[in-house]
This record gives structure tokens, sequence and C-alpha cells, in this order.
């Protein structure tokens, strides 16, 4: 059932991915194809925020809060799982993998390797920022129009 607070929380965690993924970029590799990566991210955001965040609301400022960071965290989850399983598909089309067994290890291999680039502090601070506010903002909007 669509509320105010999903709209919300879907739009919000949808340009809270969208600039984290574009704070990302400049940090990836040289070479890195980033041509969907934004609106692919955003999508993501999208779908994390309607069924987590938007979900949760009406427990409680500290609650929301953690929610919001929930999401945040899942948003980083699965831009990095959705994103390694593309890059997968793409070496395993040019035969870089021996079998189905190190093509699987090897999204797992390239889920670590990205998250590493994240010790740059832009992108997590962005979604550990953007997290509470987006929870904290969810749940005044649950509360105003519920």
């Amino acid at each position: 059932m669509p509320t105010a607070t999903k709209l919300f929380s879907a739009i919000f965690f949808a340009l809270l991915a969208a600039l984290a993924a574009h704070l990302f970029i400049p940090v990836l590799p040289e070479g890195t194809q980033t041509k969907l990566f934004r609106e692919l991210s955003a999508g993501i955001g999208l779908l994390c925020g309607w069924f987590i965040m938007g979900r949760s609301t009406g427990r409680g400022m500290s609650e929301a809060i953690n929610r919001g960071l929930v999401t945040s965290v899942a948003v980083l989850f699965w831009c990095l799982l959705l994103f390694s399983i593309y890059f997968m598909v793409r070496k395993s089309t040019r035969m870089m993998y021996d079998g189905p067994m190190d093509a699987v290890l090897g999204i797992f291999e390239m889920m670590l390797e990205y998250g590493a680039l994240l010790r740059h502090p832009a992108t997590p601070a962005v979604l550990l920022g953007g997290g509470v506010m987006g929870g904290i903002m969810a749940e005044w909007i649950g509360r105003r129009w519920s």
C-alpha cells in the first residue's frame, strides 16, 4: 500500500544512492565503465527506500535512525553485489574464468575489491549521514501524514 512515508523514503534514498555513486566514480580504477552507474544505483536506492525504510516508521526516533542506517548499508550491499555480478558476467563472456565456481568466487572477490575503495571517506560519510537524515525525516513524515 503506497504511503507518504514510502514515497518519501524511496525518493530520498534514490537521490542518496545517486549522490554516493557520483562520489564513488572518481575512486574507481582507470577505465572502469560507468555508463549507467548513477542511474542503477538510484534504482537500487529507490527499492531499498520503499521496502526497508518505508515500512518501518512509527516506532520512535531511535528506531528510525537505526532503520535509516540499515537502509544505507543495504543500498551499499546491493550496489556492490549487483555491479560485481555484472562485471563477472562481462569477464565470463571473455572466458576469464576456469569454471562456474571460479566465476561465483569472482563475484565476492570483486565485492571485496570495490568495498576496499570505500576507505576514501566521501562515499561512506554521505551514506551514513544520509541514512540518519533519511530516517529522521521519514519518521517525521510518518507522524505528520499518518
